[in-house]
């Protein structure tokens, strides 16, 4: 059994950590290098980076704001927003990005992933999904929960993990934000239908909110505020795993 992943996220926007409930009402939360920093210190195992502006405002992700976290990180980070080529690609892996994540411009052009995965690896491929529920059941929602699309959200990660995406970074937008706990549901009907990794973001409220996503069939669990707010830290969480019997890096 392979370590359980427990996963900070930074989200961006104008060179600040922001964060809010169901992408609205966004909140300053800090330095993006000096929560890194801190995060690491706490045992995080991986950063999740994310440029929620980039692809509204149709530029790349800054460059140069990567190049400055891989100098405080030792760890692994995975970077999303404004990636709509492969040399965006490219360029965010030159300036230090472990993982690339693809939400939007994989819905407007699913080649990407494909394009993506045959030059750096699925390995480093990560399909975002960010998915809410509507009366005909989850569908997946673009450009920062602004544009409803009519991609069912399991049969949309089973085409992009066909496509090359080694692994899926999966935001229930219901959720998010609003400390009541994972989407048990939609984590258990992505795993079990991709066999990839899944990336659990959004709800975490408690310290059981993590274990219960990991049953559910979450590879990693990912959070914010709870972090930012310092509710509990990262090793708090993964003490807490560890004592329930997840394999966990200490």
């Amino acid at each position: 059994m392979l370590a359980i992943r427990v996963i900070p996220c930074l989200d961006v926007k104008n060179g600040r950590v922001v964060k809010g409930t169901r992408f609205k009402n966004l909140l300053d939360s800090g330095c993006p290098l000096e929560l890194a920093r801190a995060y690491e210190e706490q045992g995080a195992d991986e950063l999740v980076f994310l440029d929620i502006v980039a692809t509204s405002e149709e530029r790349q992700t800054q460059i140069q704001l990567i190049e400055k976290l891989r100098e405080v990180l030792s760890i692994p980070f995975m970077v999303g927003g404004g990636i709509r080529t492969v040399q965006d690609a490219a360029d965010l892996l030159e300036a230090g990005a472990d993982k690339i994540s693809v939400n939007s411009a994989a819905v407007e052009n699913p080649r990407i992933l494909f394009d993506i995965a045959n030059r750096f690896g699925s390995q480093c491929t990560v399909l975002a999904i960010d998915a809410a529920l509507f009366p005909d059941g989850y569908r997946v929602v673009t450009r920062s929960g602004q544009t409803e699309t009519t991609l069912e959200a399991v049969n949309w990660a089973k085409r992009g993990v066909k496509l090359g995406a080694g692994e899926i970074l999966l935001t229930s937008i219901g959720h998010d934000g609003t400390k009541s706990g994972y989407d048990l549901r939609l984590i258990t009907d992505i795993s079990r239908a991709t066999g990839v990794p899944v990336i659990a973001s959004g709800g975490a409220g408690t310290l059981q909110d993590f274990a219960t996503a990991i049953q559910a069939g979450a590879s990693a669990v990912l959070a914010a505020s709870v972090f930012h707010n310092r509710i509990f830290t990262v090793a708090e969480v993964k003490q807490f795993l560890w004592t329930r019997g997840f394999e966990v890096r200490l």
